[in-house]
This record gives structure tokens, C-alpha cells and sequence, in this order.
């Protein structure tokens, strides 16, 4: 098991202090992007460029999937710009539907 790097533990951090997540789910999926010679540079090569986001809020409530992809990428500004975060496949849910898809709470 890959121990999480600084832009996973960023990104965990903010996700999870803004939008209070009933569950939350991080996968690094760099390792599949490694060959692509723009991503050997990027972010340093410290392998932190692509990832998936698996997350359920009440923030997400009332708002369309396309906001709720703002509002993340919004609160992932600095990993973008400055820690060399290139992508991110993003399966944002209400408490709700993640309830209705499986998805296990958090536990504190």
C-alpha cells in the first residue's frame, strides 16, 4: 500500500475541513498516467499528478453536478497551480445517494 504524499494529504485536509464528508475516498491513479512524458515532469515527478475522488456532503445538496465539480476544483486551487496536480475523476454524492449507491459512512 502507497503511503499518501503532500498533495494527497493536502487535498485530503481541505476536502475534509470544507465540505464535511459523510465519506470520502482518495485513489491516487498516477502510476496509470507515469508513461505520458508530460507527467514525468510534472509536479516534480513525485508521482502526485492524477487522481479519484470518491466523496458524499450535505454540501452537495441542491446543487448540480457541475457545481459540486466547481466547488471542488475551486478548494483544490493551489494543488492545480502550485503542487502539480494535473487531473481529477470526480464521483461527488449527497449523504443520500451515497447511501443509496453503498457507500459506508466515515467513521470517526
Amino acid at each position: 500500500m502507497q503511503h499518501p504524499g503532500p498533495v494527497e494529504i493536502s487535498m485530503h485536509r481541505k476536502l475534509t475541513e470544507n465540505l464535511k464528508p459523510t465519506y470520502i475516498k482518495i485513489q491516487n491513479d498516477s502510476s496509470k498516467h507515469a508513461h505520458h512524458s508530460a507527467m514525468r515532469a510534472q509536479g516534480g515527478g513525485n508521482g502526485e499528478t492524477h487522481f479519484t475522488v470518491i466523496l458524499a456532503s450535505p454540501e452537495f445538496a441542491g446543487k448540480s453536478a457541475i457545481a459540486r465539480h466547481r466547488l471542488v476544483n475551486t478548494l483544490l486551487k493551489e494543488e492545480f497551480e502550485q503542487m502539480g496536480l494535473h487531473a481529477l475523476s470526480l464521483r461527488l454524492k449527497t449523504p443520500t445517494e451515497a447511501d443509496k449507491e453503498g457507500l459506508v459512512p466515515e467513521q470517526p
